[in-house]
């Protein structure tokens, strides 16, 4: 099995209430991919409960069943959908790690 967590940073010139709008709009569209994604077993988005030791605004957390299935992921078209309408407008920085488990 493998980890996929992602780090983002969004815009710096979107308010506070754009922000909170953008956060939820990543959630819900990421997280919907359960189910829709072969190989992905379980999504999770935290865009809540942050605190001011932070540095990223959102985080994604999943696990797939392989590596094969993470290669799949990134290409299935309801990821790079949700990925193109509801993250990279919005988003200034991504940090990403991948592991086995």
């Amino acid at each position: 099995m493998v980890k996929h967590i992602i780090l983002w940073t969004l815009k710096e010139e979107l308010s506070g209430t754009e922000k909170e709008s953008v956060k939820k709009g990543i959630k819900e569209s990421l997280e919907a991919l359960q189910g829709v994604v072969p190989g992905l077993l379980d999504i999770k988005v935290i865009i809540d409960g942050r605190l001011d030791s932070s540095n990223a605004d959102v985080m994604l957390y999943c696990t797939l069943e392989s590596e094969e299935a993470l290669k799949g992921y990134a290409v299935h078209p309801a990821h790079v959908a949700a990925a193109n309408a509801k993250v990279r407008p919005f988003t200034a920085v991504r940090s990403c790690i991948d592991f086995k488990i």
